[in-house]
């Protein structure tokens, strides 16, 4: 049964790739002419996959892509969490779903699309959110805003007759990070120089359950339906603790109080408007990490058999990655 995965040299894509090709499934990405240099051609360099160049705003190449295919794997997406470039990311998250849909439906085959716990009403220690919870408040970065947008597009599709998942993955680690996304913060632990831990917490998943995730859900997810892919809950302070631990570097102090988280994020949002380039420390960024956004994999579990590993083996694993691909 041949898939399509969007997104193959991400973190997700990456390693849904590499799992297909281990259960002998073919595959074929559809990656831009960009990713044919750097980190994007080392993510697929020696995989025996069928490539296709092109973009996920390109609704005739992603047509093209789709062709022949049974199953997609959607997992393209531009993340950034600021307070700027909300037409960048609907571009990409809403208007390239919306042409995944298209094309999907068109060739009739089952689509599954990767989303985020952070499209979901939020959740906290106390009272996880799963599913079903309502959306609430929350931080409206456009990130928040343009996977919400493209999961309508997705329902949109299911009312037309698309047969289609959508999972949301929690807090990843793991190998395969070429970019690297979630393992950003482990590499900053590393440098000796994260003192201060954000407030809030996160899932804590590794990546190579949320692609067997990805796959079953593919094989048996009820048409429609949500199901959270996440894990064991940290505070970001036990997170950069453990971190610190597998690395070897002291670790952080304690948390941040937060008029110091105030004034780096909004020291982040004034330097994004001297240079028109914001960067990842900023107050939107901020205002998410004082968050606690805990999740129930309940219904994963229940429908899927998702059992994820504890947290400190996807660190761990992301560290012995990072290490031998030079990036620590």
């Amino acid at each position: 049964m041949l898939t399509l995965v969007t997104g193959a040299t991400g973190l997700v894509g990456n390693n849904v790739v590499r799992l297909l090709l281990e259960r002998g499934e073919p595959v074929r990405v559809l990656v831009r002419g960009s990713s044919d240099s750097g980190s994007g051609a080392r993510a697929l360099e020696g995989l025996p996959v069928e490539i296709c160049l092109g973009d996920v705003v390109q609704a005739e190449s992603v047509r093209q892509a789709c062709r022949g295919v049974q199953r997609v794997v959607h997992a393209a997406a531009q993340v950034h969490i600021g307070w700027t470039g909300l037409e960048a990311q609907r571009a990409i998250n809403v208007g390239g779903t919306r042409n995944v849909v298209a094309a999907a439906a068109a060739e009739g085959a089952r689509l599954l699309y990767v989303s985020t716990v952070n499209a979901l009403g939020l959740g906290s220690l106390e009272h996880s959110a799963d599913e079903e919870t309502p959306l609430g408040d929350a931080i409206l970065c456009p990130y928040v805003i343009t996977k919400r947008e493209a999961e309508q597009v997705v329902h949109e599709g299911v009312a037309g007759g698309l047969d289609a998942v959508i999972v949301n993955p929690g807090f990843m680690l793991g190998p395969w990070d070429w970019k690297p996304s979630s393992g950003q913060m482990m590499l900053q632990v590393a440098t000796g120089w994260a003192k201060l831990a954000p407030t809030g917490g996160n899932d804590v998943c590794d990546v190579r359950d949320v692609a067997a995730g990805i796959l079953t859900a593919l094989e048996r997810g009820q048409r429609g339906r949500r199901y959270i892919l996440s894990g064991e809950y940290l505070s970001f302070l036990d997170t950069w603790k453990m971190f610190a631990s597998i690395i070897g570097v002291p670790p952080p102090w304690r948390k941040a109080y937060p008029p110091g988280l105030w004034f780096y994020g909004h020291a982040g949002d004034l330097w994004g408007k001297l240079t028109g380039r914001e960067p990842g420390l900023n107050s939107a960024a901020v205002e998410m990490s004082k968050l606690e956004h805990h999740y129930s994999y309940a219904r994963a579990a229940a429908e899927l058999d998702y059992r994820p590993r504890p947290a400190s083996e996807a660190a761990e694993s992301a560290w012995a990655w990072f290490r031998e691909y030079g990036y620590a």
